[in-house]
């Protein structure tokens, strides 16, 4: 059954919402302002809508720049002028902020797009007929869009689809969904499959012959090596990395600049510095070209490419880094007595327990980094009950036309 409703706002994210009398329904891929025609949701979903059709458009509506938008659920705001867009994302914090009772100033919405995205996940299913998909996967939801392009990728993952495509081709006789990861290195794509199961040697030698054929600099399946071609690395400050395979970096080489630069000046003249949850060292070899670092992370082989790259690289004070799950036991505030300033870069679900020992530590500066501002919210309150200010906090759009944003902020103490 058809019904119209007027979209009154914006959800965190992106979908419309309309303020009925029975409560809020979620529209996507619609504005503020508009009148649209929906359907009901299939399944156990009594308050969101499928969007049929705009009946009266916002004048704030674009055109998007992909063909896929509205059906591919990898961008959600591409239908939105870019200044309402900019106001959006950068809201996100601000509510988040006011939410957990924080007044702070929140910088205007940096852009770090720069080139696009330098990794990606594809999805790959073969069906009972043998036809086989690769793609993203639609909004919230398990079908696949199969895709050839994709406009929000920087040029060096040009030939990323393609490869999937020929390695989805390979794995079709496995009747197995597979996960697709691709990740673009100064020496080429590297690629780790996931879900395939265990393969037969036959069947790894014709994998290694499409990766020769694809020019691949590696090609992994759940990390255990079926080909390379060269070393994929890339460089962070003078240090040349080494990546362990499906290593995670920012999303934007542009991204990473542009949070580095922030880590820095929020630490300034600190000679001591723990970088937390540090990955493979954007910020600790960065860092560590004017101060000793620790480097502190529960990813194993992050940790050692990281570990490498420092004792490889000339001209860097001393980095110790050391594998520790800071879930469960983050750095004790008897352990931060000898660092001028600490760095933290969590996962999404934050970094609840290291912050409550920042908290009763006397460290006078922390650099702040997530990509949730609901979890960053709920850290820089446990920081600011526990006696810092939270004196500067800056939205950076690596994940254009999505509804993530990352966060650079400045606590004191």
């Amino acid at each position: 059954m058809t019904e119209r409703l007027r979209i009154d706002r914006l959800a965190a994210r992106g979908d419309g919402v309309a303020d009925t009398p029975a409560g809020a329904v979620y529209v996507p891929y619609t504005l503020p302002g508009e009148t649209v025609s929906v359907e009901p949701v299939p399944g156990q979903h009594p308050d969101r809508r499928h969007l049929v059709a705009v009946d009266v458009p916002s004048p704030e509506r674009i055109e998007p720049v992909c063909q896929h938008f509205g059906v591919c659920g990898g961008c959600v705001m591409q239908h939105w002028q870019t200044g309402k867009y900019r106001e959006w994302k950068r809201g996100l914090l601000i509510a988040a902020l006011e939410q957990a009772r924080i007044e702070a100033p929140v910088e205007p919405l940096v852009d770090a797009h720069g080139e696009g995205r330098r990794r990606l996940t594809l999805h790959a299913r073969t069906d009972q007929r043998g036809v086989t998909e690769v793609g993203f996967a639609t909004l919230r939801a398990h079908q696949l869009v199969g895709i050839e392009r994709c406009p929000v990728l920087a040029p060096s993952l040009d030939r990323a689809i393609a490869a999937a495509w020929a390695i989805a081709e390979e794995l079709e006789t496995t009747q197995k969904p597979l996960d697709i990861q691709i990740t673009a290195t100064d020496v080429g794509l590297d690629v780790d499959v996931r879900g395939s199961g265990a393969l037969d040697s036959k069947l790894s030698a014709r994998l290694a012959r499409v990766a020769e054929g694809a020019r691949l600099a590696r090609l992994t399946r759940h990390g255990e090596l079926v080909s390379q071609r060269s070393q994929p690395s890339i460089m962070i400050g003078t240090a040349r990395v080494n990546l362990p395979a499906g290593a995670f970096l920012q999303a934007t080489a542009a991204g990473e600049a542009e949070l580095a630069v922030r880590v820095a000046d929020i630490v300034g003249k600190a000679k001591t510095v723990a970088d937390l949850f540090c990955g493979v060292g954007p910020f600790a070899l960065r860092l560590a070209e004017r101060a000793r670092v620790l480097a502190a992370d529960t990813d194993e082989p992050a940790v050692a490419a990281l570990k490498q790259a420092a004792q490889t690289t000339s001209g860097l004070k001393p980095v110790e880094t050391e594998r520790r799950d800071l879930f469960r036991r983050p750095l004790a505030a008897s352990e931060l007595k000898r660092f001028d300033a600490v760095v933290f870069d969590p996962p999404r679900q934050g970094a609840e327990a290291q912050a409550r020992e920042l908290a009763q530590s006397r460290v006078p500066v922390i650099a702040a980094v997530s990509c949730n501002p609901a979890t960053f919210a709920r850290d820089a309150r446990i920081l600011i009950d526990g006696g810092y200010k939270l004196t500067a906090a800056t939205p950076i759009d690596q994940f254009r036309y999505s509804p993530h944003v990352e966060i650079a902020a400045r606590f004191e103490k």
